[in-house]
C-alpha cells in the first residue's frame, strides 16, 4: 500500500518525477526548456513551495502562478494538448507514487488548475 503525500519530502519527490516525464516528452518539453528555460532546481523549489501551499495550507508560495503562464503563452501558444499531456504526467506521477487524501487533492487541485489557467488564456487571447 502506498503513503499518502505528508510532507515537503514528498512534494519534492513528486514534482522531481514528474517533472523527469515532462521533459522527456518532446511535446512539451520544449515549452519549458526552449521557451521558459528555467532552472531547474530553482524551478522545483517553487513547485515545492506552491504545493505545500496547495495541499497544506503552509504560506510558503506567494507569488502569481498565473503570470508567468499567461507571458509564457504570449512568447509560445498553450494548447489544449499541452495541460492534457500536463495533466496526464501528473495524474500518473501521483498515481505511481501515493495513494491518500492528499494524493487525491493534488489531482482534483491539478485539474482545477489547468482548467482555471486555460479559461484565462482563453480570455487573454479574445482581448488581443
Amino acid at each position: 500500500m502506498k503513503k499518502d503525500i505528508t510532507s515537503r519530502e514528498d512534494l519534492l519527490l513528486l514534482v522531481t518525477r514528474f517533472y523527469e516525464k515532462l521533459l522527456a516528452d518532446k511535446s512539451i518539453s520544449y515549452i519549458f526548456i526552449d521557451i521558459a528555460k528555467i532552472d531547474l532546481p530553482h524551478h522545483l523549489n517553487i513547485l515545492v513551495d506552491f504545493w505545500d501551499n496547495i495541499l497544506f495550507q503552509n504560506d510558503v508560495y506567494r507569488k502569481n502562478a498565473m503570470q508567468p503562464h499567461l507571458v509564457l503563452h504570449r512568447q509560445s501558444p498553450l494548447q489544449k494538448h499541452h495541460f492534457e499531456t500536463w495533466l496526464k504526467y501528473f495524474n500518473e506521477t501521483v498515481d505511481e507514487l501515493f495513494s491518500g487524501e492528499k494524493a487525491f487533492l493534488a489531482k482534483e487541485r491539478a485539474l482545477s488548475i489547468a482548467t482555471v489557467m486555460q479559461i484565462k488564456i482563453h480570455q487573454q487571447n479574445q482581448q488581443q
